[in-house]
């Protein structure tokens, strides 16, 4: 007979396992992308319970909030093709140079949109009357303000990584 700890152990083993697997197949960016669309659900579930709590529930508002929510996914695509882009374009030494030189863009956009999603969420979630933490809410706002420009010199020193690159 097997005991407690053991088979814990063989469940946490069997899910490493398989998340493991499936990461070599859609990689750390298709995480993000797994971890956007669960918080675009959640915020959506949560928006229309929301709405039919305080008796404001809209099909044309509903209607208007899933084409904001595709729209954003017309936005990924874009920030996946202009990764492509620039790596296409490194590749072929074009000699232009873009302000995201070699940063990768998707997973950025991503991680911005998950922020976006995850304060739409506690808005929504108060609005049905859930308590809400402080320092949740500060930590979510202060992280949407610092993926917000992640391009910003003080966050990286573009203009010392163009000329370093020019020298070599």
């Amino acid at each position: 007979m097997m005991d407690a700890p053991t088979k814990a152990q063989e469940v946490k083993a069997a899910l490493a396992a398989i998340f493991g697997i499936i990461t070599v197949f859609i990689g750390w960016t298709g995480w993000l992308f797994v971890l956007w669309v669960f918080t675009m659900v959640l915020d959506w579930r949560l928006g229309v319970r929301r709405a039919k709590l305080h008796n404001e529930y809209s099909s044309d508002i509903a209607r208007e909030g899933r084409w904001h929510k595709l729209s954003s996914f017309y936005v990924a695509l874009l920030a996946g093709a202009l990764d492509l882009l620039v790596q296409i374009s490194a590749q072929l030494k074009m000699g232009f140079e873009l302000p995201w030189h070699g940063a990768v863009l998707l997973p950025i956009v991503l991680i911005w949109y998950i922020f976006s999603e995850a304060g739409s969420i506690i808005e929504n979630a108060a609005g049905c009357g859930a308590p809400i933490p402080n320092w949740l809410r500060k930590g979510i706002k202060e992280a949407q303000k610092k993926v917000d420009d992640p391009f910003d010199d003080s966050v990286l020193d573009i203009e010392h990584s163009a000329s370093e690159d020019r020298e070599e």
